[in-house]
């Protein structure tokens, strides 16, 4: 079904708009998907924030235009799937694991921070944990040391303790 000419405004409107506001793209080839496995993939995609979305390659070089995902435009050939996010790695994680999966979604290209990216940059991005995980780790990180200050304290004191004991039950 082809779109008139508003509803073509509307699309480059919306993936406009959702390009100013997201930090990463992924391109993927779907051919050969099944309708079940793709809505699959957009539950996925949601319940991660990700905006996925199947759209005409002029239509979505016209969105991305003057928008730092310019850079992947040459990448835009073929029937892809295209999965923006304001998290800068959760479309490239979302269309990865999914790829791990099912071999017939290509991971083809994307783009982050104005760099176009290939395959293993795409996949480089997907295992870049989460934001939360990461704020765990640095606070891993920030509370070791001094969990290890304490734990050397208290076995110092317990020392010192141990040490001083036999010696006051000599004196008495």
């Amino acid at each position: 079904m082809s779109l008139n000419r508003n509803e073509k405004a509307a699309v480059i409107e919306e993936v406009a708009a959702q390009a100013a506001k997201s930090q990463t793209l992924a391109l993927a080839e779907y051919r050969g998907l099944t309708v079940e496995a793709l809505n699959k993939l957009r539950v996925d995609a949601r319940a991660k924030g990700v905006y996925l979305h199947v759209l005409k390659n002029t239509l979505a070089r016209r969105a991305v235009a003057g928008t730092p995902f310019e850079v992947a435009a040459e990448s835009m050939a073929g029937p892809l799937i295209y999965g923006f996010s304001e998290d800068a790695v959760a479309a490239a994680k979302v269309i990865a694991d999914f790829a791990k999966g099912n071999d017939k979604l290509i991971i083809k290209a994307g783009a982050y921070a104005g760099k176009a990216l290939d395959v293993d940059g795409v996949k480089a991005l997907a295992s870049i944990p989460s934001r939360e995980v990461l704020l765990s780790q640095i606070a891993g990180l920030l509370k070791s040391p001094v969990q290890r200050t304490a734990a050397v304290l208290a076995a110092l004191a317990q020392q010192k303790g141990g040490a001083e004991a036999p010696a006051e039950a000599v004196a008495a």
